[in-house]
């Protein structure tokens, strides 16, 4: 399948990150180059990384290049088909036998299934973008079940038969990497990894996504996050916080706050675990002054 079916317009990695930017989302190279290969190939994407780096964002944005409607399938532990897939509406289908009276219902119908966001993928593939997020918080059941979809894109209903795509969906899945994954799903996948972005990216995205906030005081908070992320933390701050933190701190300046009262103030936005900011209490205002400074 060519990329031009999927992307009208994207003709190479560059041009794929340069509709990425436009769409409010830095990607590098790497990311850019895996993703157009993925959909010119016509393979899931598998974008792995520590909470918070972006990939679901990443998802969000390309979704959105692809002028396409997202459809989020969230995993958790003990997720099953039914969930994932398709289920039929039970009190529907009561209703309607005992409607008809005597005559012959066809209780599998299209108006009494209901439709799952794998299933929907599969029926509407140019229209939709299907993504599996965390898919290393669901168990290795629903692994293997999921091996069977990404490789003939198809799936079976006994009561209606098996429902293929014709063509193949763009799905993409993200991994915390809680736990492994299976190689078997993995060989299925075009694959990247995505890292916490350098301070100079990073203060980049902070000015691009937040429009508000000035230079020196994104590069005062990308230096602060930095350390931050340094230390032992139950919940680093990931690339949403970093935003967040300085359009926070921002909006406190703009009230009259002095600098770095304002991010001392503001805490609460980028770290968000009770022990972390306990274990960081007698050092917090050293930390961030000297960021701020």
């Amino acid at each position: 399948m060519s990329v031009r079916s999927q992307i009208v317009g994207i003709d190479s990695p560059e041009t794929l990150e340069s509709a990425l930017r436009a769409a409010l989302y830095l990607a590098d190279n790497g990311l850019a180059t895996a993703a157009y290969l993925a959909l010119a190939l016509g393979k899931p994407l598998l974008l792995e990384g520590a909470p918070g780096v972006g990939k679901t964002e990443a998802a969000k944005a390309l979704t959105s290049v692809l002028g396409r409607q997202l459809i989020r399938l969230q995993c958790y532990e003990g997720i099953d088909a039914s969930t994932a897939l398709y289920e039929w509406n039970y009190p529907r289908q009561m209703l309607a036998i005992r409607q008809a009276e005597d005559e012959e219902v066809d209780i599998y119908h299209d108006r009494f299934l209901i439709e799952r966001p794998m299933l929907a993928a599969l029926r509407a593939p140019e229209r939709v973008a299907l993504l599996i997020d965390e898919i290393d918080r669901s168990d290795h059941e629903f692994e293997a079940f999921l091996l069977e979809f990404l490789s003939d894109f198809q799936i079976t209903i006994p009561e209606r038969g098996t429902i293929r795509a014709p063509n193949h969906p763009v799905v993409i899945l993200t991994s915390n990497r809680t736990r492994e994954l299976h190689e078997a799903l993995r060989r299925r996948c075009v694959y990247h990894w995505i890292d916490y972005p350098d301070a100079v990216r990073e203060a980049e995205i902070v000015m691009l996504r937040a429009s508000s906030v000035a230079e020196a005081t994104a590069r005062a908070v990308v230096e602060a996050v930095g350390l931050l992320r340094a230390e032992p933390l139950n919940k680093p701050p990931g690339v949403a916080e970093t935003i967040e933190w300085a359009e926070a701190a921002t909006l406190l300046n703009d009230m009259g706050e002095q600098w770095p009262r304002a991010f001392l103030r503001a805490i609460g936005v980028v770290l968000k675990d009770e022990d972390d900011l306990a274990f960081l209490a007698p050092r917090i205002e050293q930390l961030i002054s000297g960021a701020a400074a």
